[in-house]
């Protein structure tokens, strides 16, 4: 779910909400389990997670919602808006970033009403992430083999991220 505006991620060469939304279509295309939300999109102003998880509540009243973050911004979660609200909407499902202590995320948590319901878990580790995606693609580097294909050939086609299209 692209968010239409992100209230703290600003991103450099922002391509517009519908490439991003494009981009997540054609991420996920070959997988059915995964279905790309443009609900975000209809609502001005920041896409706030606590909006989203209470539209999502609002929309699907028995269903569990999960939110699923990196520890990076599980630490974080004190500063969102309506960090408590967003607990109590969803399960925190957190994943162990590099560079981000679990005792930092426990502290943030502990600080929260609701925090001691997040559930850790362990992934693979992939040293990959949208700002570097963005940053091969503004160098000129290849991002083949880092994102789907049909994603690379997208942001090759429009030019994005400040890259340039290919001949």
């Amino acid at each position: 779910m692209p968010a239409r505006l992100p209230p703290h991620k600003p991103v450099e060469y922002e391509p517009g909400v519908q490439h991003r939304l494009e981009l997540c279509r054609l991420a996920v295309e070959c997988d059915d389990r995964f279905t790309v939300s443009d609900l975000e999109l209809s609502r001005p102003g920041p896409s706030f997670t606590v909006d989203t998880l209470e539209q999502l509540n609002s929309d699907a009243p028995n269903n569990e919602l999960v939110l699923i973050v990196g520890g990076d911004v599980a630490a974080g979660l004190p500063q969102w808006r309506e960090p408590e609200r967003v607990l109590a909407l969803a399960t925190l499902a957190v994943a162990k970033r590099r560079g981000t202590a679990r005792a930092s995320v426990d502290l943030a948590l502990q600080s929260l009403g609701g925090g001691e319901r997040a559930r850790f878990f362990r992934m693979p580790q992939i040293g990959v992430s949208s700002t570097i995606v963005r940053g091969r693609v503004r160098a000129g580097q290849s991002i083949r083999y880092i994102v789907p294909d049909p994603v690379r050939d997208y942001i090759e086609r429009h030019g994005l991220y400040g890259g340039t299209t290919e001949p």
